[in-house]
């Protein structure tokens, strides 16, 4: 179902982010995601550039390879376009996140390592949904090391309740139906 008719408006800005994920031959896991940005008119920064509509000013590509407990084990970032000469100098502090895993926590540590002025805000806003592309890339039982625990997944959204039929469907022993008030 569409969105509703807009309002009259005249385009500003779009911002493209694409994920995608691949199997190595090592057995571990890359996860890829870009960014890039762009004005729909002339865009000017004061002393940094001007840039013509459709040319980005922000073009950037992360990938992350990890194993299939989502263990972060090596990380690449491309800072191809960017608007300010001193953005690059966040790619070096992208190699904290070596060792962290995407899973519960997996925000946190981005904020730990790379937040605020440790790092760019816009390889974060790649990074946070990176996780979310493992967990799509990753057959099921791949980051699944101990199944009497319920995947990261169940109980993160309304398909996924652990009350719902899709669990009960999916993963019947993690199934657990709402209890009625009258009933206890």
């Amino acid at each position: 179902m569409p969105l509703p008719k807009p309002a009259t408006r005249v385009a500003q800005h779009t911002r493209t982010t694409v994920y995608r994920g691949y199997q190595r031959e090592d057995g571990l896991w890359d996860i890829e995601g870009e960014l890039r940005d762009t004005k729909s008119q002339v865009f000017e920064i004061p002393g940094d550039g001007v840039w013509q509509p459709g040319e980005p000013i922000h073009g950037m590509s992360i990938r992350v390879t990890i194993d299939a407990a989502l263990v972060v084990r090596d990380i690449a970032v491309s800072m191809d376009d960017v608007p300010h000469r001193e953005c690059p100098q966040a790619q070096a502090p992208m190699q904290r996140m070596v060792g962290s895993t995407m899973g519960p926590g997996w925000r946190r540590a981005i904020e730990q390592h790379l937040g605020g002025t440790q790092g760019c805000a816009h390889l974060r806003e790649l990074l946070y949904n990176m996780a979310t592309a493992a967990y799509q890339t990753l057959p099921e039982d791949a980051s699944t090391s101990d199944p009497t625990k319920p995947p990261h997944h169940l109980g993160r959204c309304l398909a996924w309740d652990l009350a719902g039929p899709v669990v009960g469907r999916h993963h019947p022993m993690f199934f657990k139906p709402h209890v009625n008030a009258t009933e206890s």
